[in-house]
């Protein structure tokens, strides 16, 4: 049987939680209860992040409620009825209950409510409309949400295409939803963002990548992500993307949330492609200069390197590059195929450092651009002979020039 409670977790009777809450409620008794994830988690058994309220007070009641009891508010996004409450340090989003007066697929004018049935029917998935009283009572207005969260279902509200017409980004979040939650995709729902996919369109870059990325940074992503390329939605936000070695990488690579590393094993290792994808999803140049290092050709990674190679190939692209070029390498190949690699590489704890700076060699009698001149020479000269000469070593073969 599901539970219809949440027991006391911590984040329900901490002092900060039991402040804010009185806060409101002194207003207007039972008008405020906890919504969305902390429900959800907590039913699930998972980490709690956020705490978000849901209230029938309105925006302006919501600030002076606080204000009255000393809690500090923030107008967040108040022309769609959240204030955020600061408590002992904790936020909690405190939005009054809505129902949309008009969508577009991408943002909703909506109208403030008393309904809870109105607030949830216009909510993404039935596990993410649950509400909490203060004493942890849980209420289920459009029904099956806890069932759902007991089962890991992920499924929509009513009729999935009118959600999805409503925000077609939640399309994206239903991948999403599934990769952290799901235990299988839901046919229906699955087959609705097939149909409603082209609507992505109308999302702005910046939003697919932070709901992409965020699928990508679940344990287990691969049902997920083999369900958008089947149904065709992983072609329209990445349209170079391929899931052909997906499934053998995250076996090899395990549980390490690194959303770009699984982001470049879907990708071809093509600076032109890289550059499409990083213009498309519009990509922070942190994410864009590491897709391009892994993309770069000019350092080539082989099978056949000896160890001597391999060493020198980790130290010259340096130790994220190559290991992104490492792991996507074994996922096509397979571990086998680098097994002389990663013996090679593993006998790195953490890559050699130059000896020498700018300064030795002015040091020792040069200057100008023969400074970089000889530090190119000897630093090509270290890492032929696999890292060994010293300090020393290295200034004793410092050629002055001739007088």
């Amino acid at each position: 049987m599901s539970r219809t409670d949440l027991g006391q977790p911590d984040w329900l009777v901490s002092d900060a939680t039991r402040q804010v809450l009185a806060a409101l409620e002194a207003v207007r008794q039972g008008g405020s209860r906890f919504v969305g994830g902390c429900v959800r988690n907590t039913l699930m058994g998972r980490p709690v992040d956020d705490i978000d309220i849901a209230t029938q007070l309105l925006p302006r009641q919501v600030i002076e409620a606080l204000q009255a009891a000393g809690i500090r508010s923030v107008p967040t996004g108040i022309e769609h009825g959240t204030v955020t409450a600061i408590c002992q340090g904790e936020p909690y989003e405190i939005t009054t209950l809505r129902r949309d007066v008009e969508t577009d697929g991408r943002r909703a004018v909506v109208a403030f409510s008393e309904d809870w049935a109105e607030d949830a029917a216009r909510r993404d998935f039935r596990m993410n409309a649950l509400y909490a009283d203060g004493e942890g009572n849980v209420f289920d207005p459009v029904g099956g949400g806890i069932e759902d969260a007991a089962e890991g279902r992920v499924i929509f509200i009513g009729d999935a295409d009118e959600r999805l017409k409503e925000d077609y980004l939640r399309i994206l979040r239903f991948f999403r939803f599934n990769a952290w939650y799901g235990a299988g995709i839901d046919e229906e729902g699955l087959k609705a963002c097939e149909r409603q996919k082209g609507g992505l369109k109308q999302i702005a870059a910046e939003r697919i990548w932070k709901e992409l990325e965020k699928l990508l940074r679940a344990p287990d992503p691969v049902l997920a992500v083999e369900a958008m390329a089947q149904s065709g939605v992983l072609a329209e936000i990445l349209p170079d993307a391929s899931t052909t070695h997906f499934r053998e990488y995250m076996a090899m690579a395990g549980s390490k949330p690194d959303s770009l590393q699984r982001l470049m094993v879907m990708l071809p290792r093509e600076l032109m492609a890289v550059n499409r994808v990083a213009d498309g999803l519009r990509l922070s140049n942190a994410e864009r200069g590491r897709l391009m290092a892994w993309a770069g050709d000019e350092i080539a990674l082989a099978p056949e390197m000896s160890p001597q190679q391999a060493r020198a190939a980790a130290y010259k692209l340096g130790k994220r590059a190559f290991e992104d070029r490492l792991a996507t390498a074994i996922a096509r190949d397979g571990e086998t195929a680098w097994s002389n690699v990663l013996a090679a590489v593993e006998t790195l704890k953490q890559l050699p450092v130059f000896p020498l700076r700018g300064q030795d060699i002015v040091d020792q009698g040069l200057s100008g651009p023969a400074v970089g001149e000889a530090m190119r020479a000897l630093e090509d000269w270290w890492i032929e002979q696999d890292f060994r000469p010293d300090r020393d070593e290295l200034l004793a073969r410092v050629s002055l020039p001739p007088r």
